[in-house]
Order: structure tokens, then C-alpha cells, then sequence
């Protein structure tokens, strides 16, 4: 039987916000718990607290749709991953979090499906792409893309549809802006991934 504290209801208060259990939920309580939110993004900071906010708005959804396709026509092609959208992933540092877009290597996925239950993933994906909406602040952005590289990620972009740039973090790089391009290119893990901008920005 579910704890009293498990089936709490959200009486919402300011979006964001940070709730913390009456104990940390193990990692089966928290699916059960995202799976019954349908308004809202909910992930697990490294000491167990509930990072709440609203889903992304309108223009994310759709520059992040368009990024999605290109990268399944890609992936499907290369046959050495899967491509996976608002999937959460249990961290090294501890944290669950949930990329806009990711994709893994087909042995993360061949281990996944192992699994006696679906449920989040344990590992880190190889590719993340974020989608600047409303969610976060700049700065709150650009500090996810680094805890996506310290937690393992090999490559990830920040795309932002109202600035028209992309952000390239790789691990002991910098970051790198790109401004006024036509293209974007993928690296290491999605080498020979294109993703044309002209289809993104619409």
C-alpha cells in the first residue's frame, strides 16, 4: 500500500517550484508519480527534491517536433540507436531528469527493454537536445546543458527558436554559440546527423 504522501494532491502554487516528500521517493514511486501528472515536467534533484514546472510552450513544442523528425530520419538510417522524446533518465549524480530529446546507443536501449517493467531509463543518453521555452531563464538553460555533460552526455544542443541560435556543449570544451547559420552538425555519437535550420525556424 501507497503512502499517505505518495497520492498527495497539487494544490499549484507559482510554477516552478521545488517540493520535498516526507521521505525521498524510491525510484518506482517516482514513475508512478510523473505518470499521473499530465500538465506537469517533474524531476529529481540529486537530494531527492521534486523540481515542478509546466510543459514547454507552443514554439518549443513545435521547433522540437521538427528536431525530432530529422533526427528519427537520421537515426533510422544509421541503425545504431534509438531516439527517444521526454524520457527520464536515473543520473549518476543522483538526479532523474527528463531531455525534450535524446538518443542512445542501441545497447542502453537493448539493456532498458530487459527490464522486467518500462519505466525510466537507467543511464545516461549519448545526444540531448533542449528546447529554450518559457520554463527556464537563460542562465537556468545554460546551467542544464552543463549538468547533462558532468553526468556523461558526449554531445548536446540548446536550440533557442526565438533567438534563432544554437548552443554546442561538449565535455572540456566551452561552449560554442552559433549564430546565422543554415546548419547545424552532429558529432562523435551522431556523426553524419544534419539538422537544417531553414525546417527548424519555420
Amino acid at each position: 500500500m501507497e503512502d499517505a504522501h505518495f497520492n498527495m494532491l497539487l494544490e499549484m502554487p507559482q510554477v516552478p517550484f521545488l517540493m520535498r516528500p516526507a521521505r525521498p521517493l524510491t525510484d518506482e514511486e517516482l514513475e508512478r508519480f510523473c505518470e499521473r501528472q499530465e500538465v506537469l515536467h517533474i524531476e529529481k534533484e540529486p537530494n531527492g527534491d521534486l523540481d515542478v514546472r509546466l510543459i514547454g510552450g507552443t514554439t518549443a513544442g513545435a521547433v522540437g517536433g521538427d528536431v525530432l523528425c530529422e533526427l528519427y530520419g537520421w537515426s533510422k538510417g544509421s541503425q545504431t540507436g534509438r531516439v527517444l522524446s521526454n524520457v527520464g533518465y536515473f543520473l549518476a549524480d543522483g538526479s532523474m531528469r527528463g531531455p525534450r530529446i535524446s538518443w542512445i546507443p542501441e545497447a542502453l536501449w537493448t539493456e532498458h527493454k530487459s527490464r522486467a517493467e518500462d519505466g525510466f531509463i537507467y543511464g545516461v543518453p549519448a545526444f540531448v537536445v533542449e528546447v529554450v521555452s518559457f520554463q527556464r531563464t537563460r542562465g537556468e538553460w545554460r546551467s542544464r546543458m552543463e549538468m547533462w555533460i558532468r553526468n556523461g552526455v558526449e554531445l548536446a544542443w540548446l536550440v533557442d527558436p526565438f533567438r534563432k541560435t544554437v548552443e554546442i556543449y561538449r565535455p572540456g570544451q566551452a561552449m560554442e554559440e552559433q549564430v546565422g547559420h543554415s546548419a547545424v552538425y552532429g558529432e562523435g555519437p551522431v556523426g553524419g546527423f544534419v539538422l537544417e535550420l531553414g525546417k527548424v525556424w519555420g
